[in-house]
């Protein structure tokens, strides 16, 4: 699959046109990485905890709208672009969406 978030897939000619397609997930803070990150405000430094947090939310919406776009039978989806959003206190949701189409192999 093949995923950009630019209007087109360069040097291949789109044949076919699916429409949005979208992956999300909504994760919880953990109360251990919470503690962590709270030690981390008072000496400074990269909140791993939560990086991998993002970082697994980030590629299981990833995962998500890559199947939709296969279930289409797209091969490629254009336009790629991440949103976030808090769903509820300590819980938030990150989306990922683009447009799925088939281009040439």
């Amino acid at each position: 699959m093949i995923l950009t978030n630019v209007e087109q897939v360069p040097g291949k000619q789109t044949l076919e046109h699916y429409g949005l397609v979208s992956g999300s997930t909504v994760r919880a803070k953990h109360v251990g990485r919470d503690f962590m990150a709270g030690l981390k405000n008072i000496v400074g430094g990269e909140l791993k905890g939560y990086t991998e947090l993002l970082n697994d939310s980030r590629n299981q919406s990833t995962d998500r709208m890559i199947a939709q776009a296969q279930e289409l039978g797209a091969n490629a989806v254009v336009n790629v672009r991440f949103s976030t959003s808090s769903v509820a206190q300590g819980a938030s949701e990150i989306y990922v969406y683009g447009t799925a189409i088939r281009v040439e192999e």
